[in-house]
């Protein structure tokens, strides 16, 4: 209003003497339209509490309104002025100056080849390690290795990397898995430039238009950078024992000097057969020669093994793609895995003898009888008591004797085989009934299924087509919507 008024007073008839005529007629007129206009008021409160602040009808107005008053505000400016303070309209021609292009962008420049131009951040320029979620595409034929070279596409640059995948346990560890699961998502750790949480991104095996199958290989999201996981995967420790005790032994193999020993002192130990223990202290003799003790006696033929978890740090590969520096035809080729070199040169595969699976022939071992004391077995209670039957040298008088059955005795002893007799006859024809019923039933269901299933299918297929339609009809309602919101 203030501008109005000075525009107005040196111009004579300006916007200033058109807003005070509005303001004037606003005053007078206030006391015949006092009650409309108020209720006009109410309704358009009523009507924003309705559609609230931040509902889409209110952003287009609130935006209208700006750009009326950013037109109005620079109505009378020229041209370079408006650019400086307000940026260019849409629609305008604009010429780029990029410093420090390679000159062979400008040699194999194509230009039907089209560019998009894009801005960064200043955060945007470093690289950092990326944690992100990862899931393989289903329509992608092979699953995904860890540390394979994958080209992912992430916001406005295209690159290479190596990704570390892993899985996050109940109890907050990161474990490290070698594959993508089937048909769930899995954590990644990939080296790349930064980029805000929340972004999507694409990946790719290669770029090549000469694969026969899905190219796009993966999908994710990027979850935080510089992130603190650490990601650790399972290492068994094997020793062997050297001296057994009663429950105590020397084992050997496992570390190779006392300082390891020591680093390692009360870590948990289990054997092949069961047996638990614990590593102790150093022993003297061969270096990395420990004492254990175990819940039991354990056997020179025992094998014994320290689970742990060693971290595994993720390579820092970041390779950019630049295919817009090489001619046209030429195809850009980032790194390639062993497979793909094998394949390329030849190569068999390298076995290790020690890999082979052969047939092992073990001896049956044998072990001692259980032999619980005659004190320990009387004080125990009698469920607690071993109720093993002793085998006899020779075979007992009741087994041996010969029963005798007077005339009662074997007319009952026959009716009672009769009757049992009848008793399986009616169960095994009362089977063969329900066989029979069963059949008929699967038959009678066949016979249906024939029938009915082409009409279920079509059913189907037609409400199918319906609900697509729908969608297909939102989704040209949104992009209307969107269209005129951008548009205003």
């Amino acid at each position: 209003e203030g501008k109005g008024e000075g525009e107005g007073g040196g111009d004579g008839d300006g916007d200033g003497e058109g807003k005070a005529e509005s303001k004037g007629d606003g005053e007078g007129g206030g006391g015949g339209g006092d009650g409309e206009t108020k209720g006009d008021a109410e309704g358009e409160e009523e009507e924003e509490e309705e559609l609230g602040p931040d509902s889409e009808v209110a952003v287009r107005e609130r935006q209208s309104a700006q750009a009326a008053v950013n037109e109005a505000e620079f109505a009378g400016d020229d041209v370079e002025t408006r650019a400086r303070h307000a940026g260019h309209p849409p629609g305008v021609y604009v010429r780029f100056v990029i410093e420090g292009m390679p000159p062979e962008f400008v040699q194999n420049f194509r230009s039907t080849h089209p560019l998009l131009a894009g801005g960064l951040l200043n955060q945007e320029e470093g690289l950092a390690l990326l944690h992100c979620r990862i899931k393989r595409h289903r329509w992608h034929p092979r699953i995904l290795k860890t540390n394979d070279p994958l080209i992912v596409s992430l916001g406005w640059r295209r690159f290479q990397t190596l990704p570390l995948l892993h899985m996050q346990d109940d109890n907050e560890r990161h474990r490290a898995i070698k594959y993508t699961p089937e048909h769930m998502h899995c954590q990644a750790t990939m080296y790349g430039p930064v980029t805000p949480p929340n972004t999507g991104f694409i990946a790719f095996k290669t770029l090549s238009n000469m694969t026969a199958g899905f190219r796009v290989a993966a999908t994710g999201t990027i979850l935080e950078l510089q992130h603190t996981v650490r990601v650790v995967k399972k290492l068994k420790l094997v020793g062997y024992p050297q001296k057994i005790f009663r429950k105590t032994a020397l084992v050997e193999g496992m570390f190779n000097s006392d300082l390891e020993v020591a680093k390692f002192q009360g870590a948990a130990l289990r054997t092949v057969s069961g047996v638990r223990g614990q590593v102790k202290k150093p022993a003297p003799g061969r270096p990395g020669t420990f004492r254990a003790t175990f819940e039991d006696k354990v056997l020179m033929s025992d094998i014994v093994f320290c689970r742990t978890w060693v971290q595994v740090d993720p390579k820092r590969y970041y390779n950019p793609v630049t295919s817009l520096l090489l001619p046209e035809g030429e195809a850009w080729a980032g790194m390639k895995t062993v497979g793909e070199l094998r394949k390329e040169r030849a190569v068999p595969v390298p076995t290790k003898p020690d890999s082979l699976y052969h047939e092992q022939e073990r001896k049956e071992r044998k072990f001692h009888a259980l032999r619980i004391p005659s004190k320990l077995e009387a004080a125990l209670p009698f469920a607690s008591k071993p109720k093993q039957d002793r085998k006899h040298a020779k075979p007992s008088y009741l087994s041996k004797r010969a029963v005798v059955m007077d005339a009662t005795e074997r007319r009952a002893h026959t009716l009672m085989q009769q009757v049992h007799t009848l008793a399986k006859e009616k169960i095994k024809k009362r089977r063969e009934r329900a066989a029979a019923r069963r059949e008929a039933h699967e038959k009678k269901n066949a016979l249906l299924a024939r029938v009915f299933d082409p009409i279920e299918k079509e059913k189907k297929k037609r409400r199918y087509k319906a609900d697509g339609l729908k969608e297909l009809k939102k989704a040209r309602f949104r992009e209307k919507a969107a269209s005129k919101g951008g548009a205003d």
